[in-house]
């Protein structure tokens, strides 16, 4: 939905977007901005002085927030055997081999996140096309490809995010509700930079983390200063 609604305008009338703040501050502004009748997911993108074109530098991994994302979670996981019935156990919402992978052929995409063993990859390949695009594509990588599929459910269901750059070196995340309060959200996005700092790649040179900015659903977005980021990860 395009931020141009007249309340949007309101409230971003009163925002100077020259104005750089400290990361605790640009959280706060954004939680007072919040102006939607719904709780709204709050934000942060952040540019990283990467080149995502070269395999070495593409930035892409997990992070379970200690204060979760606020919403429902339904994972679907993809397994035989004795896993299907670890992955209930664990409380995955729907379970399945090639009769999911069928479900999802004909439409079935009634899930936020999918989880799968490694032995059965070469069917859950079969709708990479769908899963793909939609971000639900299971990777090692972010360890939703694992045969430890009770952890990898319990981690999604509390709150687990995946991440990757964008094309233009920009990792966009969810950080929680505005209704967590400033310190929620605070400590949740220092859980993220934590983890994004130690993905760092080897070839990235010059500034790591060279813009932040944190907004949300419908309002304005606060700029981090960029100096800032530094003294909140060794805070």
């Amino acid at each position: 939905m395009p931020k141009h609604g007249k309340k949007y305008r309101k409230v971003a009338e009163n925002v100077d977007l020259a104005v750089r703040f400290s990361v605790e501050d640009a959280v706060a502004k954004s939680l007072e901005t919040s102006f939607a009748k719904f709780d709204e997911t709050v934000d942060v993108a952040i540019c990283l002085g990467v080149d995502p074109k070269y395999s070495d530098q593409m930035v892409r991994g997990a992070v379970t927030l200690p204060h979760g994302l606020g919403k429902t979670v339904r994972v679907a996981v993809f397994c035989k055997g004795e896993k299907q019935a670890e992955a209930r156990e664990a409380g995955a919402d729907i379970v399945g081999a090639e009769d999911l992978v069928d479900q999802v052929k004909g439409g079935m995409l009634d899930f936020d996140s999918a989880i799968a063993t490694p032995d059965v990859m070469a069917l859950v390949g079969q709708i990479g096309r769908v899963l793909g695009p939609r971000g639900l594509m299971p990777n090692a990588k972010t360890g939703t490809v694992t045969f430890d599929v009770a952890k990898a459910v319990s981690e999604v269901k509390a709150g687990r995010v995946e991440f990757k750059v964008d094309k233009a070196g920009v990792l966009h995340a969810p950080l929680g509700k505005v209704s967590f309060g400033p310190q929620k959200i605070a400590e949740n996005l220092k859980a993220l930079l934590d983890t994004v700092q130690r993905l760092k790649p080897s070839s990235a040179k010059g500034t790591y983390m060279k813009t932040m900015s944190v907004s949300t659903t419908m309002g304005p977005g606060f700029k981090v200063d960029p100096t800032d980021i530094r003294r909140f990860l060794e805070g």
